[in-house]
Formats: C-alpha cells, sequence, structure tokens
C-alpha cells in the first residue's frame, strides 16, 4: 500500500515537473520568430541610436591610365610564332608574348579574332613562361610553368586547365589601327604587384 502510494506520488510529481519544463520551453516557430525579430530591432538602433555608421558616399570612380603601346604589325605576324614585348612598362613582371594562333580567342584581334596578348608570369609563384606557348590540336596553351606545371588556355581568356594555379594569366588588351597592334591595357593582375601601373606611377 505504501508503496503504491509513493509511485503515485512520484507520478503526480513527474507531471507538474512535466508541464512546469513545457511552460519553460519555446517552439523552434516562436524562437525563429522572436530572433528575427531582435535582430531587426537591434539593425533599427544601429541606423537609429548610431547616426553615420551605415551612411553612403559619393567617390568618383578610378580611371587606370594605362599606356598605349606598338607591339607589332598584323601583316608580319606568323601563325603560332610569338612576338615578345614588355608592357604596361619595363618593370618587373611585364614581359608579356603576342601571337597569332589561326584559330579564333577570346578577345581575340583582327578578320579571324586569332591575335592575342598575355602575360608571361605564372599567377601561381611567378614562374617564367617564355618558350611555353603549345599548340596541341585545336587548343592553344601557355605552360607547363615550370614551377608547379600549371597551362592556361589562350583560346578562353587565359584560363587555367592544369596545375597549381587559381588565377586566370592575366590578358594583354589589343586595338588595331590599320595595320599596327596596340596594347591599351590589362585584363587581370600581373604576378608581383599590387598595381598593373605602379612602376610608373612612382617613376
Amino acid at each position: 500500500m505504501i508503496f503504491d502510494k509513493e509511485k503515485r506520488q512520484a507520478k503526480s510529481s513527474n507531471k507538474e515537473s512535466a508541464q512546469e519544463h513545457q511552460k519553460c520551453m519555446m517552439s523552434r516557430r516562436d524562437f525563429l520568430m522572436y530572433t528575427g525579430a531582435t535582430a531587426g530591432a537591434a539593425s533599427v538602433m544601429s541606423i537609429t541610436l548610431f547616426p553615420g555608421t551605415a551612411q553612403a558616399q559619393n567617390t568618383k570612380a578610378r580611371v587606370v591610365g594605362y599606356p598605349r603601346k606598338l607591339l607589332g604589325k598584323m601583316s608580319e605576324l606568323k601563325t603560332n610564332e610569338p612576338l615578345y614585348f614588355n608592357y604596361p612598362d619595363d618593370g618587373p613582371n611585364s614581359q608579356g608574348l603576342l601571337v597569332k594562333m589561326g584559330v579564333a580567342a577570346g578577345g581575340g584581334l583582327g578578320p579571324k579574332q586569332d591575335v592575342v596578348g598575355f602575360s608571361l608570369m605564372c599567377t601561381h609563384q611567378g614562374g617564367p613562361l617564355n618558350g611555353q606557348y603549345k599548340v596541341v590540336g585545336e587548343h592553344r596553351v601557355l605552360g607547363q610553368c615550370p614551377f608547379h606545371l600549371s597551362t592556361f588556355d589562350m583560346r578562353r581568356h587565359g584560363i587555367i586547365v592544369s596545375g597549381q594555379a587559381y588565377e586566370s594569366l592575366p590578358q594583354v588588351l589589343l586595338e588595331l589601327e590599320g595595320d599596327d597592334i596596340y596594347a591599351v591595357g590589362i585584363m587581370g593582375l600581373l604576378f608581383g604587384r599590387t598595381d598593373n601601373i605602379i612602376a610608373m606611377q612612382e617613376a
């Protein structure tokens, strides 16, 4: 008898404890609703209580003034025979190549869109790509880099196709004026520089 009475009391106590526990608990829906409201209130407070912390400012766009440099003549280019140059200056890591590939390419110049220019410094650790232009079937590549075997696709804006590099090879932007080919800019950052034309600015 005593045992049954204690059992009933324990059951009753457990039931009350569970009910009290439920009072303290919050459903997942309520939790998301309250935390969302709190976050919204905090963001409103940061705008209203701390004026000036989230204000946009009008600034002028920075236009990079690349030089316009004559690289060669369209009529003198021979298919798959690279022409080497320095651009945008004669400073470190400015070596590049100009080549008529015989197949159309992204950013290609000329009637067949097959003349392109690229940096000759691997984007991984600056390995030299001089003498690494290759014709592989319909593909045109620069590589393999002698450091870590990176190879770049010249038909597709110098994207990495193998090796350790994780950035495309900087492509030299070209313009054709009559028979003259000019370099007018660079798409991408030259290896080892914080600014493609920093050497010119410091000179």
